[in-house]
């Protein structure tokens, strides 16, 4: 249905705007009214978001986004009213209240207004996008069916908390690795701009065939010199390019398949992956979602786009009738003691208490190997940078030892 953007005057006088999704603009003024609300002017827009002034949009954007953090931390606090028989509207109403994010709480009194004019939560929810993803918007959508939304507001918990500890690692990990490579490039570009053409003046009195790793870094450096706007420019072009192929969808998909085979990181990024799977789908068939279903949805969970396109497949062949222990295997993305868990767990029934067991599994994993990566990377930034420095003393320094040699003889 279209969206209308409205405003009208409350009880107290007061002018409200915002968002309202109906068929027509006499659909928009019956939520109005029933709220106790009267229209003042309603007018068509694409837009799911509230209208405002000008300086409605400055504190839109000066003040803090919505964070992930947020989300869970509200996914938490609902759960608690809900289950201490708090109903929603009057939950909602005091986290509003309480929220320190602002831009937050304009979400939650968004939702709250939906609520107000008959929509269920999972859709007024899905009016933010940015804020709830398709997984949370899919699991709310099976609490409402299935009249569990207080349980599956904690294990949403549970999943942020865990998508989050998982973020956290891989930056704590690759932070020292990063450091290291960017000191390296900036080490590069001084030298090449500031070091080189020094000794390159020095060498040009000489008047003699330099050696030919001189000459190399020499003609780098006064390339780099000369056409520095134009390296600049390739690089940012170079860039763009880049994130432009990564918005197509088989882009994506080779980038995904491709980050996979990547010497260290590919294993960890594959088991990470894996992880979420798992987890995801353990919480959606403890939820009650059909397995078709679960597998659809957290597709949509996994964070690349060739682990989906598997589990997708897999999602296809149960729908042929399949077992899901075939179609895994099928998959070609999980270890043998994982597909033997799966196995297990559709002869026993207790398929989500197992994906739970491999989700566990294979966090322990990337946790082992997140710790111990700076160890493994550190050899290979020691032969890079041991390489870097023995090219630029033999460019460097050769020139001299000639000279040196020429005047001994001399």
């Amino acid at each position: 249905m279209p969206f209308f953007a409205y405003k009208a005057r409350n009880e107290r006088g007061e002018q409200v705007e915002g968002v309202l999704e109906a068929s027509d603009t006499s659909g928009i003024a019956s939520q109005l009214f029933n709220i106790g609300i009267t229209p003042v002017d309603i007018t068509a827009t694409s837009e799911a978001t509230v209208v405002g002034s000008e300086s409605d949009w400055w504190t839109r954007f000066s003040e803090e986004k919505v964070k992930p953090i947020d989300v869970q931390l509200f996914s938490r606090q609902l759960y608690t009213l809900l289950k201490a028989g708090i109903p929603i509207m009057r939950g909602l109403a005091g986290l509003q209240e309480s929220a320190t994010n602002k831009s937050f709480a304009r979400v939650l009194k968004d939702i709250r207004e939906s609520l107000d004019a008959g929509r269920e939560l999972s859709a007024a929810m899905r009016r933010h996008p940015k804020i709830f993803s398709n997984f949370y918007l899919n699991m709310i959508r099976v609490g409402e069916m299935t009249g569990r939304l207080e349980e599956v507001f904690l294990r949403l918990f549970a999943h942020l908390e865990f998508e989050r500890e998982m973020s956290e690692r891989v930056r704590t990990a690759m932070r020292y690795p990063s450091f290291v490579v960017m000191a390296m490039m900036g080490a590069i570009v001084v030298i090449n701009i500031f070091v080189i053409p020094a000794f390159a003046s020095v060498y040009a009195g000489f008047h003699a065939k330099l050696p030919l790793p001189t000459r190399i870094l020499i003609a780098s450096s006064t390339f780099t010199v000369n056409y520095w706007p134009l390296l600049l420019a390739a690089t940012v072009g170079g860039v763009f390019a880049f994130r432009a192929w990564l918005a197509t969808v088989d882009g994506l998909y080779k980038w995904d398949k491709v980050k996979l085979r990547f010497p260290i990181v590919g294993k960890i990024i594959l088991k990470a992956t894996l992880a979420r799977f798992a987890r995801s789908f353990a919480l959606s068939s403890k939820s009650g979602v059909p397995i078709v279903q679960a597998l659809t949805v957290v597709a949509q969970t996994v964070d690349n786009a060739y682990i989906a396109s598997r589990i997708e497949q897999m999602r296809n062949g149960v729908e042929r009738g399949e077992n899901i222990l075939r179609t895994a295997t099928v998959a070609g993305v999980f270890t043998p003691v994982v597909l033997q868990m799966i196995a297990v767990g559709e002869e026993t029934g207790e398929l989500d208490d197992l994906m739970d067991e491999i989700a566990k599994m294979y966090e322990q994993e990337v946790d082992y190997q997140l710790k111990t990566l700076s160890s493994e990377i550190e050899p290979i930034l020691i032969v890079v940078l041991g390489l870097l420095v023995l090219v630029l003393a033999l460019g460097i320094f050769l020139p001299m030892w000639d000279l040196g040699k020429v005047a001994g003889n001399g």
